[in-house]
């Protein structure tokens, strides 16, 4: 892969030379590579499908994470958290002793390697707010609570330019990576205003409808906003944050 120069930039294909338009600009790769029969057929190629097979497998629970936890996404990604989801996936696929390289799974693997996963690495939770915070999850009820320590706004925060306040947003997601099935909850807080104001405990519960059988995610993070004569503007520029700030995987009992 290499990178146009120049003034003129090239789409579509020369000879074997492919000229293409990506989020990294305007790109160019050589035609080429193993016959597609082959790679599936070959017993050479044997690592080969087993590789694609768990990495087709990271791809799919990668989607299946970012799609429940959709609507808080959009307001806080960078435009390479596809790749980097897929990557610790594959992480968590690698990481399962259970079965057969090739068959290696993400429900069987160790699925605590996302927690700390910031889901906009240009404004990393841990960078963004520095308030400490106690969590309790009850499987058998479906309840997770997630309560903020004290805090003072203008002292925890790392806010951009512009901020008058902001909301403290968690999300509680209930996975089953097999059937692809989730369920969300997502709980907001009022517009928070940035100054040296002490403010109390800051508790977010969540109930699902949960067999206790589900992966369960637990995510955090902040949007700034802007508020001029009581009306409030989400602030652009991709200065809120988002992440994974625990996971309880359910474990099968044999």
């Amino acid at each position: 892969m290499a990178k146009q120069k120049g003034i003129v930039k090239l789409t579509g294909t020369i000879g074997d030379v492919s000229f293409y338009k990506s989020q990294d600009g305007f790109l160019a790769r050589g035609k080429g590579g193993v016959d597609k029969s082959r790679i599936k057929n070959d017993p050479a190629f044997q690592r080969t499908r087993e590789n694609g097979q768990e990495f087709g497998r990271a791809a799919k629970a990668g989607k299946v994470l970012r799609t429940a936890f959709r609507r808080l996404i959009q307001n806080a990604k960078d435009r390479h958290v596809v790749g980097r989801m897929t990557k610790s996936m594959l992480e968590i696929v690698k990481s399962d002793k259970s079965n057969l390289r090739g068959q290696r799974t993400v429900q069987t693997g160790n699925q605590s390697l996302l927690r700390g996963f910031d889901f906009n690495i240009d404004s990393p939770l841990g960078s963004t707010i520095y308030a400490g915070y106690s969590l309790a999850i009850d499987r058998a009820s479906g309840t997770v609570t997630l309560t903020i320590s004290e805090f003072i706004p203008d002292q925890i925060l790392s806010f951009p330019s512009g901020a008058t306040h902001f909301n403290l947003i968690s999300g509680v997601g209930a996975i089953d990576y097999s059937t692809e099935a989730f369920e969300v909850s997502i709980v907001k807080s009022a517009d928070i205003v940035i100054d040296n104001t002490p403010h109390e405990l800051l508790a977010q519960s969540h109930e699902l409808n949960t067999n206790g059988e589900q992966d369960i995610y637990v995510v955090l993070g902040v949007e700034f906003v802007e508020v001029i004569h009581e009306v409030s503007y989400p602030l652009k520029g991709g200065s809120n944050c988002l992440g994974i700030i625990a996971v309880d995987q359910y474990h099968q009992e044999e």
